[in-house]
Order: structure tokens, then C-alpha cells, then sequence
């Protein structure tokens, strides 16, 4: 179950892409948990028929987890993280037109308009015939796949990561002969971790395949064929949008914009430099740090980079490429001061060696400077204190600390420290996060429904009015352009906090408990 602003929020999504009739679905299995489908339909007071439907959408769009209960039964659970994926669906298709061209954001689109599909039903969709532009977006499949931006949707895929590693556990536990001790049971757990990451590795391999032979074509005798000719993408597989690889890039745009703001566009350049030496090897943002790094291949990388000596002060008036590179990655490591303070406001770790750019440390910074973003430096009476600390920890983003002076701790003779639970303040404005982004929706859908508002957009659908829009009056185009204005605004809003739930949700997962 999730809590009541994650299920307002995640049923919100689900009304405006689905309608209402899904989004009472996900609501009731937001409030009461997994369920089956008697049940389902028994609290949503729906027909059977109707249920079925949403469900099987629902499902297709990887929203819905399906499993066994203990009897035998099909129960359903929504994917909260897959639900809340649907606001960055944008940043999705702009990334992959960015990095793979008009194609790979059609690709993209396409896909997450319909949840999973094959090749040959991208091809369809998108009416792709004509010969060569089908060799070109088969190709931008090849590549979104082999980058793990698109992966294969299996069967095991729809089912919840919970279920299988407490089914891999209790696998474990049952071969222990006696009673279990703590070692036993941390292996248990080791050892079905292991398993459920190495069946998500092979599942993950399932979308390409080697061509066969009246495919492979061979242009030259001479000319040496490269591995990856020889590999297509298998068309019986249903692929789906990994999220993981996109929020990697979003996660790199946000270090390389700290990285110019707190220093200059030339570290900014250094750092984007050395994300994408590693881009490939990036899979998810719970890494710790990227792949090392030589100095030399830096160098090699940013040659053509010729702006790097004006964020600069040095001896030398025309310095080398080399030495500006050594000199930023001296300032982004905090060279200068090498104690525990400076290490926390790196971003990356410099050796005479290697270079590697610290995720974890720049995520928990990122997290902490949305924190103290709240706050304010004053000075103030004692009155006014005490009920700004009620009023912040009656919004847990400050804790008591009780320090008692005797065994009975007698409340009169009991010191009363004020300190911040970053775990616990984050959970909270994570809550208010969600509620924001719930009230953003709701209030571009009551703009939306105003009654003259309804009737212009409706008449605007008209095939007519699509082809001649003089069709419509000066004051119905005037009302148009004020409702595009009010939506303008309301998602960049809505872009910004989405932005804060990144940062707090998506980079939270390494160091939340012990920041």
C-alpha cells in the first residue's frame, strides 16, 4: 500500500493518461493493497468487463504486477515507480532525440505510448516502408537496444522484485540443516540477490541475436567483419523503455550544472568529458562512482576543446590543453584541501593515476542542498523560536534528542536537544513533493474543464477547424492562446518539482539511511 499523497498522485497519472475508470482501479489497489480480481471488482463497484480491461492496459503498460498468493490466486499490485515514471516521459523522448536523432525519439514515443511493443509493430506504427528509412530506424532500434535505452519485457518482468527475492530467501534458508544463524541468513540473502541480479542480466540479453546465414551479407573479401554486423535484433521480442539508462543522463546534466555553478563553464566542460567516457558502462543511478579513468584518455578526449584556458588564471599565457585539464580535475577533486570536508565537496577523485567521478558523494549533496534550501540564518527571541521548532517538528523535519540527567528520566531533569533526521525530513518534503505535483495536475485539469475553455478545444479538434483555424472567432483564439499560456507555466512548475522528486527519490537510493 502507499502512502495517501503517493496514491492521490499516482491515480491523478493515471486519469489523464487512462481516464477514470482505470484510475479507480489503481486507487483501490493503492488503498488496500494487492488484490484479485473479485475483489477488485467487489470495491470498485465496476463491471467485470470493464475491470478486465483496465487491468490488461494497465498491464501492457507495465504498470500492474501480477503474482501468486499463498492459495494459488492471481493477485494485482500497481508499480508506483513505474506510474511515477509517466511525468518524465518527455524527458525521455528529448533524450533519446538528442542522442540518437529524430528516429530515436520516435522509437521512444511510439513505445511509450503502447507500453511494450515488437519491431515489426514500431515499423507499422510509425508507417515506416520506404526501403532505406527502414534500414535507418532498425538501425536506431539496434542502437537503442544494444544501449540498454530499450530492454526486452519478459515474463519475469511483471512480476514484483519483492516476490522473487523473498521466494529466492526462503529457497536459501530451507537448504540450512538446523537452526539458522545470522551469517547463514545474511549468505541467504547474499546468495538470492546474486540469483535475481544475474536472471535480470540474461533477461536483458534476450533482445539481440546473431543473424543467420543468408542474412549476414559480406560486401568484401578483404574487409574484416565487425562483431556487431553480425548481431539483429530479435523481432519476436517485446521491448520496453528502461528508465534506468534515461535517469542516468538526467542524473549527469544535473552534476554538470552544480559543476558550472559552483565553479565555471570550463570545469562544467571537464566533468561533461568525463561522463561520457563512462556513459556506456552507466546502467542506473545506484552506482557509487563511474568506471576509472586514465589521465591521458581525458586529454585525448577533450583535444578539440579549445575554451578551456579562459576559466583560468596560470603562469603560462598559452597553455596546453593538458595542463588546463590537470588543473580542473585538481579543483573538481579539491585538490587544496584533503580532509573530510573537502572530500564531501568533491566530484570526482584524483590519483596521479586515475580519475573517477563520485555519484553517491554529489547525490547526497544535491539531497542536502534542497534540505537547507528551506532554511533560513537569523537571529531571534526565544519565544519566536520555540514555535517555529514545534511547527517544523510537527512537520518532522527536526527531531528531539532526550539526554537524561537521572535514572528515572524525569522529564523535569531531562535536557531536550534539537537535531535534524536527514532521513526522516527528506521522507517528509518527499510527501509534500508528491502533494505538489498532485495539486499542479488537478489544477491544469479544472482549466482544462472550464465550460467555454472545453468547447473551443473541442471545436479546435474538429477536422474543419484543423485544416482552416480562421474558422475560429478572434475571441475564441484569444481564450486558446490564454489556456497554452496557463499550460506553459503549469508545466514548467510542474518540470521544476519533478526535478526536486528526482533528486530526493531517484538519487536517495545510496546513503539515504546514514546521511
Amino acid at each position: 500500500m502507499a502512502d495517501v499523497n503517493t496514491a492521490r498522485l499516482c491515480s491523478e497519472i493515471i486519469h489523464t493518461h487512462f481516464g477514470p475508470l482505470t484510475a479507480q482501479v489503481v486507487s483501490i489497489l493503492l488503498i488496500r493493497g494487492r488484490l484479485p480480481l473479485p475483489q477488485i471488482v467487489r470495491y470498485t463497484q465496476l463491471k467485470p468487463r470493464t475491470v478486465r480491461a483496465s487491468i490488461l492496459v494497465l498491464v501492457q503498460h507495465n504498470l500492474l504486477w501480477h503474482a501468486k498468493s499463498d492459495d494459488e490466486t492471481e493477485v494485482f499490485e500497481v508499480n508506483v515507480d513505474e506510474c511515477l515514471m509517466r511525468l518524465r516521459f518527455g524527458k525521455a523522448v528529448f533524450l533519446a532525440r538528442q542522442l540518437f536523432g529524430q528516429a530515436g525519439g520516435e522509437i521512444v514515443q511510439i513505445v511509450l505510448d503502447h507500453g511494450k511493443l515488437r519491431l515489426p509493430e514500431m515499423l507499422g506504427l510509425l508507417r515506416i516502408y520506404e526501403h532505406k528509412a527502414v534500414a535507418v530506424y532498425r538501425g536506431t532500434v539496434h542502437k537503442l537496444v544494444a544501449g540498454a535505452y530499450l530492454k526486452p519485457s519478459t515474463t519475469l518482468s511483471h512480476v514484483s522484485p519483492k516476490d522473487k527475492q523473498i521466494k529466492y530467501e526462503a529457497e536459501e534458508k530451507a537448504k540450512i540443516s538446523g537452526f539458522p544463524t545470522a551469517k547463514e541468513l545474511r549468505e541467504a540473502k547474499q546468495v538470492a540477490e546474486a540469483r535475481l541480479k544475474r536472471e535480470e542480466e540474461e533477461a536483458e540479453k534476450a533482445g539481440l541475436k546473431r543473424k543467420t546465414a543468408d542474412q549476414t551479407i559480406h560486401r568484401g573479401r578483404k574487409r574484416k567483419i565487425d562483431e556487431s554486423d553480425e548481431i539483429a535484433v530479435d523481432e519476436t521480442v517485446y521491448f520496453r523503455v528502461n528508465f534506468d539508462k534515461f535517469n542516468v543522463h538526467i542524473r549527469n546534466n544535473l552534476i554538470v550544472d552544480a559543476a558550472r555553478k559552483r565553479y565555471n563553464e570550463g570545469a562544467a566542460t571537464v566533468l561533461r568529458g568525463l561522463l561520457k567516457i563512462t556513459e556506456d558502462s552507466q546502467k542506473n543511478v545506484s552506482e557509487i562512482r563511474s568506471e576509472p579513468m586514465s589521465v591521458p584518455s581525458i586529454v585525448v578526449h577533450l583535444s578539440e576543446e579549445d575554451s578551456l584556458a579562459r576559466g583560468l588564471i596560470l603562469d603560462e599565457k598559452r597553455p596546453s590543453n593538458a595542463t588546463c585539464i590537470k588543473e580542473y580535475l585538481g579543483m573538481l577533486s579539491c585538490g587544496d584541501n584533503p580532509t573530510p570536508t573537502g572530500k564531501a565537496a568533491s566530484f570526482v577523485s584524483f590519483s596521479s593515476s586515475k580519475v573517477q567521478v563520485e555519484f553517491d558523494i554529489v547525490g547526497r549533496r544535491l539531497r542536502r542542498h534542497v534540505l537547507e534550501s528551506i532554511s533560513k540564518i537569523v537571529m531571534m527571541a526565544g519565544k519566536d523560536v520555540r514555535s517555529l521548532l514545534t511547527a517544523l517538528a510537527a512537520d518532522s523535519l527536526i527531531s528531539t534528542q532526550e539526554v537524561p540527567k537521572s535514572a528515572d528520566r524525569n522529564p523535569t531533569r531531562t535536557f531536550y536537544l534539537w537535531h535534524v533526521d536527514q532521513h526522516k525530513a527528506f521522507l517528509a518534503i518527499l510527501g509534500q513533493v508528491y502533494k505538489t505535483l498532485y495539486n499542479i495536475s488537478m489544477r491544469r485539469r479544472a482549466e482544462q474543464e472550464v465550460p467555454e475553455v472545453k468547447a473551443v478545444l473541442e471545436k479546435r479538434e474538429r477536422s474543419d477547424v484543423r485544416q482552416d483555424e480562421s474558422l475560429l472567432t478572434r475571441l475564441e483564439r484569444e481564450l486558446i492562446k490564454e489556456w497554452e499560456g496557463k499550460l506553459q507555466r503549469l508545466t514548467a512548475l510542474e518540470m521544476r518539482v519533478e526535478e526536486t522528486l528526482y533528486i530526493l527519490k531517484d538519487l536517495g537510493v545510496l546513503g539515504i539511511d546514514d546521511d
